[in-house]
Order: C-alpha cells, then structure tokens, then sequence
C-alpha cells in the first residue's frame, strides 16, 4: 500500500482532480475536522461536491475525523500564525506546540493496525490523505504521513 498526501489551496478543481487521477488514487481519505471550506474557490472540496466528483473518478471516499486535531490543537497553530503575521494559506510549516499536542493528544491513540486492515479490506493500494493547506508540512497530514512511514 501507498499513502500520498494533497491539499486543495492554490489548485484548481482541475488541477487536484488530475492529480488524483494522474498518481492512481484508489482511496481518498479525507483527515479534515469539518468537511467544507468557506467561499466558491474551493467549493469543490465541500463534502458533497467532494464525494459525488470522486464516486465518478471510481475513488472511495473515507473521512477518517479520528486523525482531524481538535479545536483546541488547531487554535494552538491560529496562536501561532497570528504571532508569526501569517496566513494558513501561506503557512510553510507547522509550529512545535501544534505538533507535539497532535502527535501526544490525536496520534499516538489512533490504532493504525485498524487503519490497514479496513484499507486492505477495501481492496486499498493508493491512498491519499486529504487536507486543505497546499504545503504538507504546514498541515497536520505531514505528520500523519511520517507516522505512516515510520
């Protein structure tokens, strides 16, 4: 199994649906606490847009909330980005306070095992975690996926 990872700010509808289509997406897992984004630019990822567009690409759809950081992790990052006079939409990483309370708080009680077997009862080969922040390791994603690898 392979795992990926995408994010929607700064791309088209067509540009992130070809790239789904592009790599082979299989599986699509979305890892958002709240499965829409305000304004039309990114409508597309709303949940029901979302999940109609992917049923037609033949992508199963999961939303894994389990993996989504809490209200209280992700106002630790907005503290962070107000400091730093930056955007989400600009963020280049993630600040160490929002990493360490999401790998102690959301990660290290995610049962993984369980993750696998459920993709690999689906027929899951390409997988691909799904957030909105256009760099990986300004999202939470990127330290899903390292813990996938590890």
């Amino acid at each position: 199994m392979q795992f990926f990872t995408i994010g929607v700010f700064n791309s088209s509808e067509d540009e992130f649906f070809q790239k789904l289509v592009e790599n082979n997406i299989d599986t699509f897992c979305d890892i958002r606490q709240r499965r829409g984004v305000r304004g039309s630019k990114y409508a597309f990822v709303n949940n029901q847009r979302l999940q109609k567009k992917l049923s037609e690409l033949q992508i199963k759809y999961a939303h894994i909330i389990k993996l989504a950081p809490t209200n209280e992790i992700r106002q630790l990052q907005k503290d962070v980005d107000l400091v730093n006079k930056e955007l989400k939409t600009e963020r280049k990483q993630l600040g160490t306070i929002f990493k360490y309370q999401y790998k102690t708080k959301i990660l290290s009680g995610f049962n993984f095992e369980n993750f696998f077997d459920q993709l690999d009862n689906a027929g899951s080969s390409r997988v691909v975690l799904f957030c909105v922040e256009e760099i990986a390791d300004a999202c939470h994603r990127s330290l899903v996926a390292q813990q996938l690898k590890d």
